[in-house]
Order: structure tokens, then C-alpha cells, then sequence
């Protein structure tokens, strides 16, 4: 107690820099972290560490009922991995992708188009750095309408309510604050057996910075990202193999949409290698990369992604000091309000771990700082959670799969919509994609939606909406809907699970 009121009341400015309170709280300090010569600066509300979408929506909601907030980034600009690495820079790569191969998939006579071999990255991706620093600055535009300090540096934290700031040029502040949350992120995990020294070989953060257009590329992994980049290098043309230890990818979707996956991608030319692991991989003098499966076969390439899972950035955060232990993959637990083992101290985003994704991750920290200070605001994450994953084509699904209401027993009923008996599926020139809709049998209400082809991330929401508002097959067949519009696959999968519904009827007074 008595060290805890000298802190605040030095940080908070009501005592003399060189007074013997002062004194008395660097020689605390001293003993609890060897922090002593840090300079000791006002005290906050919030501190968060990291300032991507967790720890950004977080500090605005603290700041906007009126907490003092404040963000320690030790990047340049905020945003974290959303932003610099991940999701802003990879989706504009696959919509320059899908630009420059849609005179391919929607022909126009006398109309040439494609990407030439060995084109400059950095030309490829001159939208991508645009994008970013737009974000970057929409970013910094919210967080300082709202009041919120951005101080740059490393955070590492002292104790429960101490974290201290270290600059580039190696200069520290101590801040004092009421709650911190941990917002750090992850980062691609990285195989022991893999040369990443070597310029051809690369992980998820690496594969954007890469010189030249690879003619060819070997990926490791078939998660959400390794899927991802598998569908934008394929559709440009590289000769891409992908690897994956386990008998498919992304086993949680709905396995017809799976299925339409899987033939988009090996309409393209990717290779596709189930169930096999790899041995090792390498760089060779000649520039290129060598993948040695566990059977002792090798691939040679142009350029190796190793994309198989990420890791919480968890090291040297401080955390031992407040008595919390990450698990193997460096993801911190927290309970139902991100709150950690110290009461403290919350936790949000990739950094604990599934499902890591930019949507969630915003929408836990907004949780997290409501229960920090009792905000009658937000208090727990909507059911209906969808998920988006950008692989060509793209996937949308939000409730549940067939197979899961299947296994959990629910009598259901199914229907249907493809994209080519869409007009607006068929003017965009998609002619495998489909809605898939999950109904109980009994209320005809939606339980889940699956969705592939174009505009899927897009789709899904519709459904969400429905299956949150209660709604169902009798909602979708009554509710008028632009024409000509993708959207009118929910109204087409309705009257496909009606006829299912009746045609035990229809069967009878056919006979």
C-alpha cells in the first residue's frame, strides 16, 4: 500500500522530482524490477501494449468514458500485424490478383491480360503500401479524436499496475496505470529444421517482401493463410504445390464448400499434397529453395512459404512478474471477460490465441475494457461470430455446418443456391460457387450458412443477421430483394429447402 501511494502520487506529479518520497520509491522500484533509472511520468486509466485492433478498439472505448488511455507500439505506426503484415497487405495482394486474372476468367475478344513472369514485387504491390499507410493514418485519426496517448517504445510490465517504456535510443519512462491489457499479437511460428537465412525461403511476414514474382512456390501448411497465398499465387500463374500434414485443409468448413474449394484451387494449378509432413527445407546457392518430404522426395522452387501456425508475442513482456505463464504456443488464458490470472491485467487478440481473427480480436478488447471499468456498454461477444477466410474463391460461414448440426442432433433440413443459376453469379462469371443453408426441421428457422464464390465474406452477413434476429425460411421467401443481386441465394436456398420439406408430398401425388 504505502509503495503503491508513493507511486501514484510521483507519477500523478504531487511530489517533488528529488524529494525523499521519490527516493523511497526508486529504491522500491529497484528492488521489484532494477527499474531505477527509468523517468517517472503521470499516471493512466488503461495502458494498452500493442496497438492493433484489440488493443486500439479497447483504448477508444476507455477514452471515450472519459478513462485516461494510452498505447505503447513499438512499431512506427500502429495497427500491429492487421495493418503492417497480415490482413490490409495480403488482401490487397489478392485483389490486385484477382484484377489481373479477370480478363482470364471473364474473356473479352481481342482483350489480352495477365501478369508478365518476373515482374517486381514492389510494382505488384504499390497498392499495398498505399493501403497501409491510409489505414495507418485512419488509425492514428480515431485514437486521437478520442484522447489517446500513442507513446512508442517496448512495453514491458513491472507489476500489476507498473509498465515500463523502452525507447530505440534506449531511454525509458515508468507509467502507472489502473489496468493493462496485453494486445501484443502473434507472429508466424517457425520449423527448427528451415533455413529462413536463405532470401527464397519465407514465412507469412516475409512472402511480401520478396523481390521478384517466384515462377514457382512450395507452401507448408494449408490453414487459413497458407490457403490464402495458395489461392493468390495460383491465380497469377505461379506453379504453386501445397503441403499439408493432415488429410485436408480448413477441416472445420462445411465439406461440400470444402469440396468447391478444393476444385477452384486445382482448377488454377495448385498441387495439392495431403498427409504428407516435410523433413526439412533449404536454400541453394543457386537462389532457389529445396523441400525434402519425410519420405525423402524433394521439390525444388523458386521460393518455400512455411506457414504452419503462429506463435503469441509473449517474450520478454514482462509477464513472469505478475505470475503468468504462457502455454507452448506463447497464448496467454483468460477468462470469460479477458481478464488474466492477475486481476489487473486482461488480455485480447491472436495473443490468446483461436481464432485470431482482426473481427474478434476488435470486438475483445471493446468486452475487455467494458469490464475493466463496469461500462454498461458491451459485455460479451455476439454468438453469431462469422468467419471470413480469402482464399479464391472466398468462403463465408457463420452458425453452423451440416455436419455439426448433424452430430449435435438436430433435425435439419438444407437448401441450396448456386451461383450459376444466379444472374448477377453468372455476369460476374462464377459458375461453381454456392449457399448453403442449415434450417430445423420443426421451427424452419436458420441455424447456419455456408458460403463459397464470389463476395462470400461479403454474403455471409446477411445470414448472421438472420440467424441472430431468429428469422428463417418463411423471413427469406418474404423478403423482397434487389434484382439482380448474389444476395437472392438466401430467398433461392429457402424455396430449395421448402421443396425438400415437401417432397415427401410431392413424391406421394406424383405416384
Amino acid at each position: 500500500m504505502i509503495r503503491t501511494g508513493l507511486r501514484n502520487a510521483i507519477f500523478a506529479g504531487s511530489a517533488p522530482h528529488h524529494s525523499p518520497a521519490v527516493a523511497q520509491v526508486r529504491t522500491l522500484l529497484k528492488s521489484i524490477g532494477g527499474f531505477v533509472d527509468a523517468k517517472p511520468v503521470r499516471s493512466y486509466d488503461f495502458i494498452s501494449i500493442g496497438s492493433g485492433p484489440a488493443g486500439e478498439r479497447a483504448a477508444i472505448i476507455a477514452a471515450q468514458y472519459g478513462r485516461r488511455s494510452a498505447i505503447i507500439e513499438m512499431a512506427a505506426r500502429p495497427g500491429g500485424a492487421m495493418v503492417n503484415t497480415g490482413t490490409v497487405a495480403s488482401k490487397v495482394l489478392r485483389e490486385t490478383a484477382l484484377v489481373a486474372s479477370a480478363l482470364r476468367r471473364r474473356p473479352i475478344p481481342g482483350c489480352e491480360g495477365g501478369v508478365p513472369k518476373g515482374l517486381s514485387m514492389k510494382r505488384f504491390m504499390a497498392r499495398r503500401t498505399l493501403a497501409q499507410l491510409e489505414e495507418a493514418d485512419h488509425i492514428e485519426d480515431r485514437l486521437e479524436g478520442s484522447g489517446v496517448e500513442i507513446i512508442h517504445g517496448r512495453g514491458e510490465i513491472v507489476d500489476g499496475h507498473t509498465v515500463r517504456v523502452t525507447h530505440d535510443d534506449g531511454s525509458s519512462l515508468l507509467l502507472t496505470t489502473e489496468y493493462i491489457l496485453i494486445a501484443t499479437g502473434s507472429s508466424p511460428a517457425r520449423g527448427k529444421h528451415v533455413d529462413f537465412s536463405h532470401p527464397a525461403i519465407v514465412d507469412a511476414d516475409g512472402i511480401l517482401e520478396l523481390d521478384t514474382m517466384p515462377h514457382s512456390l512450395v507452401i507448408v501448411g494449408a490453414g487459413v493463410i497458407g490457403s490464402e497465398y495458395a489461392g493468390i499465387f495460383g491465380e497469377l500463374g505461379v506453379d504453386v504445390t501445397l503441403i499439408e500434414p493432415r488429410n485436408t485443409l480448413l477441416r472445420f468448413l462445411d465439406e461440400e464448400i470444402r469440396a468447391v474449394l478444393l476444385h477452384g484451387m486445382d482448377e488454377v494449378g495448385i498441387k495439392l499434397r495431403f498427409g504428407q509432413s516435410v523433413a526439412k527445407v533449404e536454400g541453394l546457392a543457386n537462389g532457389r529453395a529445396r523441400t525434402t518430404m519425410a519420405d525423402g522426395s524433394t521439390i525444388e522452387s523458386d521460393c518455400v512459404l512455411w506457414s504452419l501456425g503462429r506463435n503469441g508475442n509473449t517474450a520478454h513482456i514482462g509477464l513472469e512478474n505478475i505470475g503468468i505463464e504462457p502455454d507452448e504456443r506463447g497464448n496467454i488464458k483468460v477468462d470469460a471477460r479477458y481478464r488474466t490470472s492477475c486481476r489487473s491485467v486482461f488480455a485480447a487478440g491472436d495473443v490468446i490465441g483461436f481464432p485470431a481473427l482482426a473481427s474478434t480480436s476488435m470486438e475483445q478488447g471493446r468486452v475487455a475494457a467494458c469490464h475493466m471499468f463496469d461500462i454498461p456498454f458491451l459485455t460479451k461477444i455476439a454468438d453469431t461470430v462469422p468467419i471470413g477466410i480469402y482464399t479464391i474463391p472466398a468462403i463465408g460461414a457463420v452458425g453452423l455446418t451440416e455436419e455439426e448440426a448433424v452430430s449435435g442432433g438436430r433435425d435439419i433440413v438444407v437448401g441450396r443456391a448456386y451461383y450459376r443459376d444466379n444472374p448477377r453469379g453468372r455476369m460476374l462469371g462464377d459458375d461453381t460457387g454456392m449457399l448453403k443453408a442449415i434450417f430445423d426441421r420443426h421451427t424452419r428457422v436458420l441455424l447456419g450458412v455456408s458460403i463459397v464464390g464470389m463476395d462470400a465474406t461479403e454474403l455471409v452477413h446477411f445470414g448472421q443477421l438472420a440467424i441472430h434476429s431468429g428469422h428463417g425460411i418463411q423471413y427469406l421467401v418474404e423478403t423482397c430483394l434487389n434484382y439482380p443481386t448474389l444476395t437472392e441465394l438466401y430467398k433461392t436456398a429457402a424455396f430449395d429447402a421448402i421443396a425438400a420439406l415437401l417432397a415427401p408430398a410431392t413424391a406421394k401425388a406424383a405416384a
